[in-house]
């Protein structure tokens, strides 16, 4: 099982469910594809020519990467494309790189430096987008409003990065994401995660065709004006498995068929729903905060029926989330239904991180709160208590308290059905 950075070792009957997609495996010279790929992209010339030829011949370019959360392999396709920007007659000088931070925390000189490597570092500007401070921003629509990033809109030649997965509100990751609401305001943030948008059951896992979600980012993608998109799928490890990069739109799409395709595991359409389901935040970085978790915990809604309990391992080590997150939990005290009654009541006004709650009330509305066992050595147990989760507490570390949960649910119920989702987040259950 995925768990921060070691992982989790978990002992399940023979006869149990595995759901895992198909680990791709790693390119096999990723420089040489990264190469290849920026000069034969889809849907548009190669990046030199559209640097090069033509009447826009840009003098400075923008490249937005994912932030600290996202296991983006930056490092390994970032070198090649500052070296076609260079060639192309645009400096290092004339280069930057923005964070896309969305309305994440900002991040630290450490994480920049893992982000995208010291010689990148050294060579060209790299900063942090600010949702929330209103002179790095620029205004490009006013009905709806929408701001975006300065440094972006300024900058002649747009770059969008970043890598696509499954995604358990926008369908998948990637693509327009790497602009709204990676560069955007907050208002325009809260827009795209508001209750009526996720209230819409299109707004889910693998769906692109009428996701809100997803169409809201592309309009204001499309509004911003990506040149060139570059965009990877990963394996377990990290390292690239696919490159899908030239048209912001072609590009992504071509990107998600893919990962759908190693991503997804088959449910039988006639599954009642399994009694019990493990699974786990996605390990380092996504598991770093519970925030993140919900991914793990709506992405095994498909295996689910009313009677099941669900098992969520995450590490943690950054405890709840956000500071507004952490006390919207903390103020509902485990009272879901009081918190979706509110935010209907108050839908034309989106508070600061309440999609993520919205979200995880999928799962208490199938399966109830006292079903939804939570594992964590990150998050201090009086904590746990109040986050809408059934904490399982007691001696020994979240390995062993995990493995107790399994085994006392076995002994009370040794006929019990038991599907495991070892990748957790990175997987794409699918009934037929």
């Amino acid at each position: 099982m995925h768990y921060g950075t070691e992982g989790m070792e978990l002992r399940i009957p023979a006869d149990a469910t595995v759901l895992a997609g198909r680990n791709p495996p790693p390119l096999a010279d990723g420089e040489a594809a990264v190469t290849a790929a920026l000069s034969a992209p889809i849907g548009c010339p190669p990046l030199r020519e559209m640097l090069t030829v033509g009447a826009k011949k840009p003098a400075s370019a923008a490249v937005t990467i994912s932030d600290i959360t996202r296991a983006v392999p930056n490092k390994q396709f970032l070198p090649a494309i500052m070296e076609v920007l260079n060639t192309a007659g645009i400096e290092d000088s004339r280069i930057v790189i923005i964070i896309g931070t969305g309305m994440h925390r900002p991040s630290s000189d450490a994480e920049r430096e893992i982000l995208v490597g010291g010689d990148v570092m050294s060579r060209v500007e790299v900063i942090d987008h600010h949702a929330d401070d209103p002179e790095t921003l620029v205004t490009i629509s006013d009905d709806p409003p929408v701001r975006v990033c300065r440094r972006f809109m300024e900058a002649d030649f747009r770059i969008v990065t970043g890598f696509i997965e499954p995604h358990f509100m926008a369908g998948f990751s990637g693509g327009r994401k790497g602009v709204c609401p990676a560069i955007v305001d907050l208002r325009t943030i809260r827009r795209f995660h508001g209750f009526g948008i996720l209230a819409d059951p299109a707004a889910d896992t693998g769906i692109l065709q009428g996701n809100p979600c997803h169409e809201i980012a592309l309009k204001v993608a499309r509004k911003v004006g990506v040149d060139f998109l570059f965009n990877v799928a990963i394996t377990r490890d990290h390292q690239i498995a696919g490159i899908y990069c030239g048209d912001l739109e072609q590009a992504h799409l071509a990107g998600c068929e893919q990962v759908a395709q190693w991503a997804a595991a088959g449910i039988d359409p006639d599954e009642p729903g399994f009694d019990l389901v493990i699974t786990n935040g996605g390990g380092d970085p996504l598991d770093r905060t519970f925030y993140q978790v919900v991914k793990g915990m709506c992405g095994a809604l498909p295996a689910m029926a009313e009677h099941s309990t669900l098992l969520v391992v995450a590490l943690c080590d950054e405890q709840v989330g956000s500071k507004a997150y952490t006390d919207l939990m903390l103020r509902y005290d485990n009272d879901w239904r009081r918190f979706l009654v509110d935010i209907e009541a108050n839908a034309h006004e989106t508070r600061m991180d309440q999609w993520e709650f919205q979200v995880h009330t999928r799962v208490l509305e199938r399966i109830g709160l006292e079903k939804l066992w939570f594992v964590s050595d990150g998050i201090p147990a009086e904590t746990q208590r109040h986050i809408a989760v059934a904490p399982i507490l007691g001696p020994g570390n979240a390995k062993a308290r995990a493995q107790r949960a399994i085994d006392e649910y076995l002994e009370a119920q040794p006929d019990a059905r038991v599907a495991i989702i070892p990748e957790g987040p990175y997987t794409m259950l699918r009934r037929g």
